[in-house]
């Protein structure tokens, strides 16, 4: 049975938590375009804390009920839930010696998950140290939040869902962005200039066949190319429409906004509201479907 929230925006359990299958990100508050320098400088210009916290009301009042960032932004989510928010928070984090405390302040902020950051679990995976990355795991486990790891790779994902790692969710980039010069060569026989994200057609499928080989919450994000598929309504619509036919039903969507020139939260959450109710089904052992929540 679907459940929705006002103006019926779609859920999936989430723990003890229900979370709307539209998560706001945070690249776009934190200045992080994936586009150039000039766009990042931009949003972080735009994005003043009273801008925040407006982002953070409209979000609500369309049914979005979470936000995934980092620890930097959680001074505007406490202030946002002083002032009576309601919305969950699910944070990225890392090992940091300078702070060996993060996943505590993390989860006294009321913080609802914390995955391992993508940008470091890729690492460790391509130097042959992901072991790493499950034991900060358990340390996660150790703080009483729910336990994630992120990637960019489908191949990270085969890997933890392979060895039965103890998580609860997946956060997964649809696009297997920071590939190498060689790696580069290989796909495409020549380098890019300057040497820097690639976003290919074929990324998205290659994830959405992993995010299917667990049973566990997969939270997809960068579904517009870090930008790049925003040009065009049409292009905007097809990227939902064509993630939410490959996902599961129990999977979400972390959607970064910037709303200077136009409503976006509204325009994604309508997408969801279209999209986000007929995922693919996932059978269990008995041959039974299961629908979302």
């Amino acid at each position: 049975m679907l459940e929705t929230t006002r103006f019926d925006m779609p859920q999936i359990k989430f723990g003890e938590h229900s979370v709307s299958r539209l998560i706001l990100g945070g690249n776009p508050i934190n200045g992080g375009s994936h586009l150039s320098r000039l766009v990042s400088r931009q949003m972080k210009r735009y994005f003043t804390p009273e801008r925040i916290l407006e982002l953070l009301r409209r979000c609500e009042e369309l049914g979005i009920n979470t936000w995934q960032s980092t620890k930097v932004n959680l001074e505007s989510y406490r202030e946002f839930r002083e002032q009576g928010g309601k919305m969950h928070y699910i944070s990225l984090a890392q090992e940091d010696p300078n702070d060996p405390d993060l996943i505590g302040q993390l989860a006294s902020a009321g913080t609802i998950g914390i995955a391992h950051h993508g940008e470091v679990t890729d690492s460790l995976w391509k130097s042959g140290k992901i072991k790493a990355v499950r034991e900060y795991c358990q340390k996660i486990r150790d703080a009483g939040v729910m336990v994630g790891v992120s990637t960019h790779i489908p191949a990270v994902l085969d890997y933890v869902v392979t060895k039965g790692w103890d998580v609860d969710f997946f956060m997964c980039c649809v696009y297997e962005r920071h590939r190498t010069r060689e790696e580069l060569k290989a796909l495409l026989g020549d380098v890019p200039i300057p040497l820097r994200e690639v976003y290919l057609e074929g990324d998205p499928p290659r994830m959405f066949e992993a995010m299917q080989q667990t049973d566990k919450p997969c939270l997809a994000f960068k579904i517009l190319a870090a930008g790049r598929l925003c040009d065009r309504p049409e292009w905007v619509e097809q990227a939902f429409e064509s993630t939410f036919r490959q996902i599961k039903y129990n999977d979400a969507v972390i959607v970064g906004m910037y709303p200077e020139y136009e409503d976006q939260p509204a325009i994604n959450a309508e997408y969801v509201r279209r999209f986000g109710t007929s995922s693919p089904s996932m059978s269990n052992e008995g041959g039974q479907s299961r629908s979302i929540l």
